[in-house]
């Protein structure tokens, strides 16, 4: 007997009902019934993950940029159908007001631990949460920093936004091209000793063990100085920076104060004088969405690792 046309949309009807997706963010485990379809995302380098992955027009905002950083024109094209909700963290009225269902956030990534806005917060109202892996040190242990934490973001928003082949081919192609770039280096035996300036003048603002820099330098041919630091981005003092004396600098540009202006503090300071890094003058500047996860994450290691080598490095073009 042939199924009716009706009995054959029943059975769809519930097998879509029961279809589910669960993906882990942090030390939680999040049930989707289904994709998203009011979605909100923190800072620059969140959204761009969005954008990549071809997900505006399930978006009806994003957050947390302008009050920090500008919009480049890359990005700028690729919201502008969106409203910024807010110039920087954004409150629970603002989230619930925009009658969001999900926020794509991360822990001092738009959230902060015992703040108003956390996933607990926020499950009254119906909107998900979805936690930015590299933050996840802030609530719990996890491995260092590695490429995989951006990888595992965009995997995991492809499944919960149901664009999971999307989502597997730009990974794919950003393993590709990774490989590219580091097939490529011939370093010396000791990998370079870099230090990452984010900000601070009496106190210099930092990426520890596992912020995403500390990969981006490894994928380089580097090795952060601060990779026995166990924070994500966090203050040291300067006397650790000249003990471990870097021989590459990286400059994370994003503000008020620029990267030339943080160069030049560092260069015109005495006690920074005999520094590796400030008597060759090795400087490389990374921009804060490529310094953070998110796609151009490769983009910035390709710099590094001209910065690192030199034009000399077969790194592509």
């Amino acid at each position: 007997m042939k199924p009716t046309t009706l009995a054959l949309g029943l059975a769809l009807a519930a097998n879509t009902a029961i279809a589910e997706t669960t993906v882990q963010s942090c030390n939680r485990t999040v049930t989707f019934d289904e994709p998203p379809k009011a979605a909100i995302s923190n800072d620059v380098n969140l959204t761009e993950m969005m954008l990549v992955l071809g997900l505006a027009d399930r978006m009806v905002g994003y957050t947390g940029i302008s009050g920090w950083k500008t919009l480049d024109e890359d990005m700028r094209a690729g919201v502008q159908q969106l409203p910024e909700l807010s110039a920087k963290y954004p409150s629970k009225e603002v989230l619930v007001g925009a009658d969001a269902d999900f926020y794509f956030a991360g822990w001092n990534y738009g959230m902060k631990v015992g703040g108003e806005v956390t996933p607990e917060t926020l499950e009254p109202f119906g909107i998900k949460v979805y936690e930015l892996t590299e933050s996840c040190i802030h609530i719990g242990d996890k491995p260092k920093a590695s490429m995989g934490d951006m990888y595992n973001d965009l995997l995991n928003l492809g499944r919960i936004f149901g664009v999971e082949e999307r989502a597997q081919m730009l990974v794919q192609g950003y393993k590709a091209e990774l490989a590219e770039i580091t097939s490529g280096l011939n370093p010396s035996d000791e990998p370079l000793r870099v230090f990452v300036y984010d900000s601070g003048e009496d106190t210099p603002f930092t990426a520890g063990r596992y912020a995403m820099p500390t990969a981006l330098i490894e994928a380089a041919g580097g090795v952060n100085i601060m990779d026995d630091f166990k924070k994500s981005w966090a203050t040291v003092t300067w006397e650790e920076v000249v003990d471990r004396n870097p021989e590459v600098i990286v400059i994370v540009n994003y503000g008020d104060v620029t990267a030339e202006q943080k160069r030049d503090f560092m260069v015109n300071n005495p006690a920074f004088a005999d520094l590796d890094a400030v008597k060759n003058d090795r400087f490389v500047v990374l921009e804060y969405v490529e310094a953070t996860p998110g796609p151009r994450n490769i983009k910035a290691v390709r710099k590094l690792a001209h910065g690192f080598w030199g034009p000399a490095a077969s790194v592509g073009n």
